[in-house]
Order: structure tokens, then C-alpha cells, then sequence
């Protein structure tokens, strides 16, 4: 009986996002593009989630997306504004330096496609 409760269960939880944005870093930007001209680099920071529920692999995609509101959750903290990845997950863990870019933001990046070719975007919970 507790084997496919706890099958279940995992089942489930993969499919969970764990990770809320926080109502302030909604402000803050990613700089999918590497592009942080004109800004001031506040600091960096390191964030990480579980990327394995018991012997299940969570989906890449949504590891990714919690690390990064992780880390615009964490941007709030240094009063950046903008942050641009420092490396890509691995085991769950990634790198981010914060930026203040004020007036000189630069332009919006388009969020980066999929491996797929498809393009990916954030969802909100409201």
C-alpha cells in the first residue's frame, strides 16, 4: 500500500512549482542576452532547488524557472534590478550576478528558445 501512495505522491510533487516570484521581483529583469551595458554590478548570488524527488528527475525546464525566480526573489535583497546568469544548472544549483541599471536598462531580451525550437515563457499564479 505505501509504495504506490509514495508513487503517487512523486508522481505529483514532480509537477509542482515549489518556487513563488515574489510581488517585488517581478520588476526585476533578465538579461537572457548577456546584455548589462551601462549597468552597475551589485554582487552575485547563488541559488538552488531540488532537482531529484526520491528517483525522480524533475524536468530541466522547470528547474530552471524556479532557480531563476530564486534568484529575481534574492535581486530584491542587493536592490538590483536586472540579473544575468553566470553559468547554466547543474545538480539543481546556479550562479547570478545582480545588476542596478536604473534609466539605463537596457532594451527587454527576448526570453531564449527552447531546445525544441518552441519558446518558453514564465507563468504567473494571480
Amino acid at each position: 500500500m505505501r509504495s504506490p501512495l509514495f508513487a503517487a505522491f512523486v508522481l505529483l510533487a514532480g509537477g509542482c512549482t515549489w518556487v513563488k516570484l515574489d510581488d517585488a521581483a517581478q520588476n526585476v529583469r533578465v538579461a537572457y542576452n548577456g546584455n548589462v551595458a551601462g549597468c552597475r554590478e551589485l554582487g552575485e548570488i547563488g541559488v538552488s532547488v531540488k532537482d531529484k524527488v526520491g528517483f525522480y528527475q524533475r524536468s530541466a525546464l522547470k528547474v530552471r524557472d524556479e532557480l531563476e525566480s530564486l534568484a529575481r526573489n534574492e535581486a530584491v535583497g542587493l536592490h538590483a534590478d536586472t540579473i544575468k546568469a553566470l553559468n547554466e544548472p547543474h545538480d539543481g544549483e546556479q550562479r547570478y550576478a545582480a545588476y542596478a541599471c536604473g534609466k539605463a536598462r537596457p532594451a527587454a531580451s527576448a526570453r531564449p528558445a527552447a531546445a525544441d525550437g518552441a519558446e518558453v515563457f514564465p507563468v504567473k499564479d494571480r
